[in-house]
């Protein structure tokens, strides 16, 4: 009995479905031409990512072939979207292949408490989806949307930032803790605190100075805290001047809105309005202010917004 009707598209032309479970060792391969009972899987492990997408890329043609399918079928890839973020779709794209970036929290799932998960099992349940999505079923997988190269790079000017400033608190909360141990309360702000700490002015609760390790380790962790200001009073300079047209365009139109700042501009010209949205639905999914209501006979509880993106 076959678990998976042939999707032909338009008239009669096949489509040659492909689906990617990727990981750092191995990339597991499921294609499905709709034709038979179960899809074809193949595991790809070359060390160089050139030759990994190659081997996806011979794998396809040698089970066109196989198949007998027809040299302008339609092939789909998908995978689930992660630290591979979107270079295998640009680059099966730059070879003609149709691509999607699948958000790997929109795929159902088994309910049982226990159930099977391997890579294998996954590939498979992925290129089921995938043919379901493309007969219509849009609840089976959604889609995430590729930005272009210019606006994925772009982005990294703002979460450079927000992770130097994240560093800079933990190098002087680290500080603070460790002359905690010692009952020293003082004030850790960097340049006079590591003046003082080469003059061993710091001292202990009772006044006795502090120990040679951890003045040392202090030291050092002053040295990186110099390192990441450095860098953060660098790309200060910088930001501006890296922020592309468009974007510094749509920066100076939401900074003349009340309660919106130089770096919140920046922030959401960078990482939200490059997108197209087509409704409010579209825009509440993308930054994660959907509702999610819990309402199942008798019981309804509002279970605050999705948080997700």
């Amino acid at each position: 009995m076959r678990t998976d009707q042939a999707y032909t598209g338009n008239g009669d032309v096949p489509v040659l479905a492909v689906s990617l479970e990727l990981a750092a060792a191995k990339w597991k391969v499921a294609l499905h031409d709709g034709r038979r009972e179960k899809p074809a899987v193949h595991t790809v492990a070359q060390p160089q990512a050139a030759a990994r997408l190659q081997a996806v890329l011979d794998l396809i043609e040698t089970d066109k072939e196989k198949w007998s399918l027809p040299a302008g079928v339609r092939i789909v890839v998908s995978y689930e979207a992660g630290q591979d973020a979107f270079w295998i779709c640009r680059a099966l794209q730059a070879h003609g292949i149709e691509c999607y970036v699948v958000d790997p929290a929109s795929i159902p799932v088994e309910r049982h408490r226990r159930r099977a998960k391997t890579d294998r099992l996954d590939v498979i349940k992925l290129v089921i989806n995938l043919r379901a999505w493309l007969r219509g079923e849009r609840d089976r997988m959604h889609v995430v949307h590729a930005p272009s190269p210019e606006d994925e790079a772009s982005r990294h000017l703002m979460r450079e930032r927000g992770q130097l400033q994240k560093e800079v608190l933990q190098h002087r909360d680290r500080m603070r803790k460790l002359l905690a141990t010692l009952g020293c309360w003082d004030v850790v702000d960097h340049r006079a605190f590591a003046d003082r700490l080469e003059r061993e002015e710091v001292r202990c609760h009772d006044g006795a100075p502090l120990p040679q390790e951890m003045r040392e380790r202090l030291l050092r962790e002053c040295e990186r805290l110099a390192l990441v200001e450095q860098q953060l009073a660098a790309l200060e300079k910088t930001r501006q001047t890296n922020v592309p047209a468009p974007a510094r365009q749509r920066c100076a139109a939401l900074a003349r809105l009340k309660g919106i700042g130089e770096v919140g501009a920046s922030r959401l010209a960078l990482e939200l309005f490059w997108r197209d949205f087509n409704n409010r639905r579209e825009v509440g999914a993308c930054v994660g202010l959907v509702p999610q209501p819990y309402d199942s006979g008798e019981s309804q509880v509002d279970q605050g917004i999705s948080k997700s993106v």
